[in-house]
């Protein structure tokens, strides 16, 4: 007996000396004075060091919040493009640093509890008071800059909690599982019992709290059997930018390619009255002007001639920038593909849309001014769809509203849709068949109550899974994303589950762990 009692002495020592020597940085020796009973929980606060508890909970709410935002980082790095002159993937960096920063701030404060289980002193080494500051810093002023500059970020945020919220409960419920080792300990060694009141008290309001939330939880993709829609139509965003240069002919064929419904692009007008293909101001980012017009990059689009323009590459840029998160490596054909690609124009636009069957829209840029097309330019653009192209009239989902009525009369059969909420009477007046409406908007509620006036809806831009299951579960009609080849092979939305299957996973979530807190409260 006192042979084995030894040897486990001798066994336990370097554990404890372990994680004294990441925790402390003391390597030398493990902490032999353990802490008096009661004193370890009294003087639990200041030993657990308040900034590691702050620094861990902020980091972990960054890190859902920048990582549910993938939907938009591509906006993200444009936007940082347009600041900065370069175009850099910032979105992957930060997602990269707060990782890792919550990854070493979760280390420390499982080291420290171990420390306290095993009635250690904690004394945390210069280097991790400063690791920690930085982390609390990073994660707040991460936050601070997100509500200031990205503020429907937070309605993103709103919208991943309609689908994660069930699983996230699973989450809480484990961790307040794993605490509740330590939580006993503390109260065991406790002296006093207002202190033992004190450290369970609010741990079991927490976890009271946490069994009856799903009491008031909601999510459209809970739902009843056969009750589910049809899968959104999927409409591609300047074609498959995840594949191809946008706005170029390939772009586009490789959504035709992949199954989309529509094309969705944008159109600017040339100094000669010709309507391209563009989306920024400028030819900087799309195309290799600064090789061609190194003196013109930062002249307007719309000022350069059909014969300049055509003269660009626009698909170079595409394969040394990649300019999406995850983007897979293309083949060799692809890649002498794309670097062959020139800016399109909205005639040839329409022409591949009509000649496979597909819907069309498109953001009409007026010219600037002093340019010779700026009163005329939707006449230019109307003759290039009804009489160059003569697409299918119906195929036309026209989106720009300040010459709506003109439009009405002289190109019957366009899909007249509007970019924002407004009264289903105002709508129905105007003879609105379509909302094309950001995401943040997505509303269940108001997708059935324009479904009743037989109003669709479209969001922009959808390109997350997760995203794309939360809009068919709320009765969307069809969504505009950057990524028609990762969205068609879904083949149900995810997250779905009955009411019944849910109220299962709840009870059973919660019996299990209320057993298992209670065998660990008990022992």
């Amino acid at each position: 007996v006192v042979r084995r009692r030894l040897l486990q002495r001798y066994e336990h020592q370097p554990f404890i000396s372990c994680l004294a020597g990441f925790y402390s940085c003391r390597w030398k020796r493990y902490q032999r004075e353990r802490a008096e009973p009661g004193k370890c929980c009294c003087n639990m606060v200041n030993r657990l060091k308040v900034s590691t508890h702050f620094s861990f909970c902020f980091s972990l709410v960054f890190l859902y919040t920048w990582g549910e935002g993938k939907n938009d980082y591509n906006s993200f790095d444009w936007y940082n493009y347009g600041n900065l002159g370069f175009w850099f993937l910032w979105s992957l960096v930060i997602l990269i640093v707060a990782a890792v920063l919550f990854a070493y701030i979760s280390l420390l404060l499982v080291l420290a509890m171990c420390l306290l289980a095993e009635g250690q002193q904690l004394y945390l080494h210069w280097s991790h008071k400063i690791g920690t500051f930085l982390v609390l810093g990073f994660s707040m002023a991460s936050l601070f800059a997100l509500s200031i500059l990205w503020r429907d970020h937070r309605k993103t945020v709103r919208l991943s909690f309609q689908v994660t919220a069930p699983y996230l409960h699973i989450g809480a419920i484990a961790i307040m599982v794993l605490l509740a080792w330590p939580v006993a300990l503390h109260a065991i060694r406790a002296d006093k019992k207002v202190t033992q009141v004190i450290i369970v008290g609010p741990y079991l309001a927490i976890l009271l709290f946490l069994f009856l939330i799903p009491l008031g939880m909601y999510s459209p993709c809970i739902r009843e059997m056969g009750t589910l829609g049809p899968k959104p139509a999927l409409i591609g965003h300047r074609g498959a930018p995840m594949l191809a240069p946008e706005n170029t002919e390939m772009s586009f064929l490789k959504t035709i390619e992949h199954g989309g419904d529509g094309l969705e692009t944008d159109v600017a007008i040339s100094y000669d009255g010709v309507p391209f293909l563009m989306h920024d101001d400028t030819l900087r980012r799309t195309t290799n002007i600064e090789e061609v017009y190194p003196n013109d990059t930062g002249k307007a689009a719309s000022f350069f001639s059909w014969d300049a323009l055509r003269k660009l590459n626009a698909g170079t840029w595409f394969l040394k920038n990649k300019p999406f998160v995850g983007m897979g490596s293309l083949s060799k054909a692809d890649q002498n593909q794309a670097k062959n690609q020139s800016i399109y124009t909205l005639s040839s636009f329409l022409r591949l849309a009509d000649s496979h069957n597909k819907l069309v829209i498109f953001d009409l840029y007026r010219p600037p001014e002093k340019h010779p097309y700026r009163n005329l330019w939707l006449r230019k653009i109307l003759d290039v769809i009804l009489k160059e192209s003569k697409i299918k009239r119906h195929l036309v989902l026209w989106l720009h509203n300040s010459v709506r009525s003109f439009v009405q009369s002289v190109a019957p059969g366009f899909q007249h849709t509007m970019g924002r909420k407004a009264p289903i009477e105002d709508l129905l007046k105007h003879n609105i068949v379509k909302l094309n409406l950001v995401y943040t908007d997505m509303s269940s509620e108001d997708i059935r109550k324009y479904a009743e006036a037989n109003i669709t809806t479209n969001f922009y831009v959808v390109n997350e899974p997760w995203l794309y299951s939360l809009a068919w579960c709320s009765g969307a009609h069809s969504v505009t994303t950057n990524a028609v080849h990762l969205l068609k092979d879904l083949s149900q939305p995810l997250f779905l589950m009955t009411p019944q299957q849910y109220n299962i996973m709840w009870i059973l979530t919660d019996l299990t762990s209320a057993f298992l807190i209670s065998l660990i409260f008990a022992l």
